[in-house]
């Protein structure tokens, strides 16, 4: 059950979202994701005191995604979602490497089946050494909109659990888990994925070589 407090900082995110998407979705379908993304992220947020700004970026780019679905919003670059099941190590690495090399020219989002509550230290430490900060992003839910807007999807070792949506092009990129490993062995899954990462990069900017 909401909080008070919290249903007055949900009215607010509301707010300055509706204004942000204004003339896209009506204030009820903006209000309804926002407390659709409290919920989810309330799920899994260690730090309490961060979730109503991570609510209103998990809600901003669920609607942006959505209005892409739409075609409200026309997105001129590819995009590319990363699945994997915690949202905390593969699928995190993958994505601020796709997007540290793409300089905007593909749009990245990454997601979890079963998202946990923070990034794994040691993947933040390893995207570190390449000059790549994971100190802002945080694991999220993969859902519905997100994933009927991407142009290709990237399965990392979630199964069943990733979704199947015709006419996506999918991957499925068989990588070992970070979870419970030391830095130097997340070092090596890091330099793995690059690899993948910068031969997807040039397929879908070929330019970029």
């Amino acid at each position: 059950m909401t909080e008070p407090h919290e249903a007055e900082l949900l009215a607010h995110i509301a707010e300055g979202l509706a204004v942000d998407f204004g003339g896209v979705f009506s204030v009820e379908t903006v209000e309804r994701f926002v407390n659709e993304s409290f919920s989810q992220l309330g799920e899994t947020a260690k730090i309490a005191t961060f979730l109503p700004v991570l609510t209103e970026r998990f809600a901003r780019e669920r609607l942006g995604a959505l209005a892409q679905v739409q075609g409200v919003v026309v997105s001129d670059v590819p995009e590319v979602l990363f699945v994997c099941v915690h949202n905390a190590g593969r699928s995190q690495m993958a994505a601020g490497l796709l997007d540290h090399y793409a300089h905007g020219r593909v749009h990245v989002r990454s997601a979890g089946s079963a998202p946990v509550d923070e990034i794994n230290p040691a993947v933040v430490t390893v995207m570190e050494e390449v000059g790549v900060d994971l100190t802002k992003e945080f694991p999220k839910p993969l859902t519905d909109e997100v994933a009927r807007a991407a142009d290709v999807i990237v399965t990392m070792g979630c199964g069943d659990a990733c979704p199947l949506y015709p006419g996506k092009r999918y991957l499925d990129w068989q990588l070992d888990d970070p979870a419970g490993q030391g830095v130097e062995d997340v070092r090596t899954i890091r330099d793995d994925i690059d690899q993948r990462v910068r031969a997807l990069l040039a397929e879908l900017v070929p330019a970029t070589a």
